[in-house]
């Protein structure tokens, strides 16, 4: 049994992929018992349908509201810091942190840590087309960003939809995928593919890694939150 005490209390939004959301919740309990520490957690369920209508139109106010009144029903339930598992709702991340009632784990912020740390230069993006299209919502402007083809766009943002919806990847989204990546690595010379859509770790985890230059932008959010939950961060 454990001799530490819990950590911070951490609150999660679920909903956003439930696929993702169980991610993040495995890989912060094995974070936890690595350091033999007991997990402090709340969740909330998010409806993924309103979110993504409210992202569709633009309404980056209305996103952070919802968001915020959800992680108001996490404080009250103890967390002392809120985390968005999910990439595309950080369109409003700086309207979120605005009217949050708590700290929130800035994902965004954490991916271009990485990216500096990592001296990278040019790189592309794997996630919605939201994602994609606004080369991350127009926060990695010193970076050489390369755009898919508009069809590639499309079927990365179908295929990341598809895996959403289901929970769960399959092989025939994990090799066309991976096809895409190379083709862009080879034809656009870019160094790296930035996975910028959490449910994408039911595509490329440890049991089936990615075979191409990439950051996971998931696990450099849970790496983040590990160190907010040891209050390092």
């Amino acid at each position: 049994m454990s001799t530490n005490p819990p950590g911070r209390c951490i609150g999660l939004i679920g909903g956003l992929g439930v696929g993702a959301a169980i991610h993040y919740y495995r890989e912060l309990a094995k974070a936890h018992a690595a350091r033999e520490w007991v997990m402090n957690l709340a969740i909330i369920h998010a409806d993924n349908v309103h979110v993504r209508e409210l992202i569709e139109a633009g309404d980056k106010r209305g996103v952070a509201s919802y968001l915020a009144d959800l992680i108001a029903r996490l404080k009250a339930a103890g967390a002392e810091f809120a985390v968005v598992p999910a990439v595309a709702p950080h369109i409003a991340i700086d309207e979120l942190i605005a009217v949050s009632p708590l700290p929130v784990v800035n994902l965004i912020a954490e991916l271009k840590r990485q990216l500096d740390s990592r001296r990278l230069r040019r790189v592309a993006l794997f996630g919605t087309r939201y994602a994609v299209e606004s080369r991350l919502f127009g926060r990695l402007d010193d970076l050489d960003v390369i755009a898919p083809h508009p069809e590639e766009i499309d079927y990365i943002h179908r295929t990341y939809f598809d895996i959403v919806d289901a929970g769960v990847a399959n092989s025939a989204q994990r090799e066309g995928l991976t096809r895409l990546a190379h083709a862009l690595i080879s034809r656009d010379h870019v160094e790296a593919i930035i996975l910028a859509g959490t449910d994408l770790a039911l595509v490329f985890n440890e049991s089936n890694p990615a075979d191409f230059p990439h950051i996971d932008a998931a696990q450099v959010h849970l790496d983040a939150i590990v160190r907010r939950v040891l209050d390092q961060a």
